[in-house]
């Protein structure tokens, strides 16, 4: 959820500073980008080389670099961030944030932040039921802001209740519930499927094809990253996932992928089948390794399970299925012809006459049809920008 989100932490004069080294810590573990702007009365709480270090970016806190007159760009910070969190935020700042007073670098980034904006309060208990403090908080949330909760228990002054800053953990996993509810598939279960299948002859050879799976690949990491619920069904690749909440499922034969996706199919609200399927397999499978001079002159076959011809027997009214189609001539009737006999949603087109797309590069150029014959053609691109174009057509076609 967190990974390659641009982070921006803000850290303020409170004894609570010390746990924003953990929270960088965790941020960067999580693989997002994080900057680190301070305050100066939070340079007696923490040193900026700490901080720095922890963050891999050098820490803010001047509006001016040097002499020669750089200047630390609040407005572009606040372009940069997905997100700003200021943790600890004392009741000095908060009161400034509630009343624009803009007297700091970290104040002027927040004015001019167009993210969420994330604030963690940290003082002690008379201070934070003070009616002024209530009432700024009340403020920043009409605002837009959004308030992580402070704990209770033993303060800093020695009292006990609420006022303590949130734990670099908590703070973490309501960052994540709160980006995912702004994620256009939070809550969406996904099946793709991608990558060759083998369907053995003897126990040490197959029959397979070039497919190595980038192509799905990248679409389970978009589609993850939008917060779906991805269930990855692979054939044999060498690839990983670098999302760790896919839920990955290797498979080798066109038997196990049916299988799969069958199950996986039943709770999918949307269901891509990128993968290379076999249509053919051995008649029968050889115990042993076939030698040479037992070889016969022919190796006799029989259709596979047809998957996606299946999942369109059962699909649901609520249910999209998408499938790819990759030839070599007559490409648009063939793929047209494919979504009525599968009842497809839609189709993603490869054509082995376009340089670039097809099995093993890191390219691809697709055309998309859905079931009403629209058709939206697109360049040469990654894999990965290629997969963006896949999510938003999606998303485009369920919400036409």
């Amino acid at each position: 959820m967190l990974k390659n989100k641009n982070i921006l932490i803000g850290v303020t004069g409170s004894i609570a500073a010390y746990k924003s080294a953990l929270l960088i810590r965790l941020l960067v573990k999580a693989e997002a980008n994080v900057k680190v702007i301070m305050t100066p009365s939070s340079l007696d709480f923490i040193t900026p080389l700490t901080l720095s270090t922890l963050a891999k970016n050098p820490v803010l806190i001047d509006f001016v670099k040097n002499r020669e007159g750089e200047w630390n760009n609040h407005v572009a910070l606040g372009l940069w961030a997905d997100a700003f969190v200021i943790a600890p935020a004392s009741a000095n700042t908060i009161a400034k944030m509630s009343n624009g007073i803009c007297d700091n670098l970290l104040l002027a980034t927040y004015l001019s932040a167009r993210c969420p904006v994330f604030f963690a309060p940290a003082m002690d208990l008379d201070m934070y039921k003070h009616p002024s403090t209530l009432e700024n908080l009340k403020r920043l949330k009409s605002y837009g802001n959004i308030l992580i909760p402070p704990g209770t228990g033993e303060l800093a002054s020695g009292l006990s209740g609420e006022g303590r800053m949130s734990e670099p953990e908590e703070i973490i996993d309501f960052l994540k519930k709160k980006l995912s509810e702004k994620l256009a598939l939070s809550g969406k279960k996904v099946m793709i499927t991608a990558g060759p299948t083998y369907e053995a002859l003897d126990p040490v050879r197959f029959i397979g094809n070039y497919s190595t799976g980038k192509m799905g690949f990248a679409l389970a990491e978009e589609f993850a990253n939008q917060g779906a619920d991805v269930s990855l069904i692979c054939g044999p690749t060498t690839l990983i996932t670098a999302n760790k909440s896919i839920n990955r499922i290797d498979i080798t034969s066109a038997e196990e992928l049916y299988t799969a996706a069958i199950k996986e199919f039943q709770t999918a609200d949307v269901s891509i089948l990128s993968a290379a399927v076999a249509d053919f397999k051995p008649d029968t499978i050889a115990k042993q390794k076939i030698k040479k001079t037992d070889a016969a002159s022919t190796i006799s076959l029989v259709p596979t399970k047809d998957t996606l011809l299946e999942l369109g027997k059962i699909k649901k009214k609520n249910q999209l299925l998408v499938g790819f189609a990759l030839e070599t001539e007559n490409e648009i009737e063939n793929a047209k012809k494919k979504i009525k006999n599968k009842n497809l949603d839609l189709i993603v087109l490869n054509s082995l006459n376009d340089k670039g797309a097809g099995f093993k590069g890191d390219t691809n150029k697709v055309t998309i049809i859905d079931k009403y014959n629209n058709l939206k053609e697109f360049q040469l691109k990654t894999k990965q920008e290629v997969a963006k174009d896949i999510l938003k057509t999606i998303l485009d076609f369920k919400n036409s």
